[in-house]
């Protein structure tokens, strides 16, 4: 596999790297040693093509007929994505989407370790979960100082997210990752990626709503079953 040098990408396509980089590991977890870019869109229901595009993007590049060497592409992709420069990070709220958060394992494998959570509730405070100690909200600023934490998860009340993310800017911390449904206002420089919940609900409820509308059934596409597909890089 050759590499070019590596260049910002649109959102978009930063959206669907991780996709790809999933696909990949149980493509690799399945002995299997080569990729291309039908294989990928198979799965995924993405245009080869676009995946292609997307991949050279970030300085992965495959052969003619050939496609990726599957160990070399999972490579690229983590180099690009940070994956392999574990990043310390603290969450704030240790209610029931933060101890949520807290015990999934898998973040490590992408690049992020939860290593404190921080609250409010005295209840809380001195606990652990999922063997992540509970510490005094007040803490946080001059902890994050003190361990270089740069990155930050918010899984409070709206009412209460902005306070914390001044909070976290306070003490260094350059990027924030916000559950809480409420728009943070930041200097530039901060990092911010907001997960809401209620618009993808929305989008899923809208969504379901259409499809149970009378009709709706014969209206649907019909999916072409997979078949036999040359392999292109």
């Amino acid at each position: 596999m050759e590499t070019k040098p590596f260049k910002s990408v649109p959102e978009p396509t930063l959206r669907r790297l991780p996709l790809y980089h999933r696909f990949l590991k149980d493509w690799q977890a399945a002995n299997r040693e080569s990729v291309s870019c039908t294989d990928i869109g198979l799965e995924l229901d993405l245009d080869p093509t676009q995946i292609r595009k997307d991949l050279e993007s970030v300085g992965v590049v495959g052969r003619p007929r050939i496609g990726y060497v599957l160990t070399s592409v999972i490579e690229g992709l983590e180099e690009f994505l940070g994956l392999k420069n574990v990043n310390d990070a603290f969450l704030v709220g240790a209610g029931s989407m933060g101890s949520a958060l807290l015990g999934y394992r898998k973040f490590e494998q992408y690049g992020l370790k939860i290593v404190a959570a921080f609250d409010l509730d005295p209840s809380k405070i001195g606990r652990q979960i999922h063997g992540k100690h509970v510490l005094p909200l007040s803490k946080l600023a001059d902890l994050a100082r003190r361990m270089h934490v740069l990155i930050g998860i918010i899984t409070v009340p709206a009412a209460e997210a902005q306070a914390v993310a001044d909070l976290m800017v306070a003490g260094g911390i350059r990027a924030i990752w916000n559950f809480a449904p409420v728009r943070l206002h930041v200097a530039e420089r901060i990092i911010v990626h907001n997960e809401d919940l209620y618009c993808s609900l929305a989008s899923l409820s809208q969504k379901l709503s259409k499809l149970l509308q009378p009709g709706a059934a014969q209206r649907q596409p019909v999916s072409k079953p997979p078949g036999v597909v040359a392999r292109s890089n």
